[in-house]
């Protein structure tokens, strides 16, 4: 900014209107891999967060009655 004496709110907007006025970048297709899990009998995932939450209140009554 020094070099070519502009100050900092005509630098900011040299860059915002050349990235306003540039074409986009072209986009690129991201494929991640999907790996199929099964399904457990009794496991109904569609309450992943209850279940998660009665795992943790099993774990937390576990190390209560070890003293932990």
């Amino acid at each position: 900014m020094r070099e070519k004496r502009l100050s900092f709110k005509e630098a900011l907007n040299t860059v915002l209107r050349t990235g306003v006025s540039s074409p986009p970048p072209t986009q690129r297709v991201v494929r991640f891999p999907t790996f199929a899990m099964g399904q457990h009998p009794g496991v109904d995932l569609t309450k992943a967060l209850r279940l998660a939450a009665e795992l943790e209140d099993e774990e937390l009554a576990r190390k209560l009655t070890l003293g932990k």
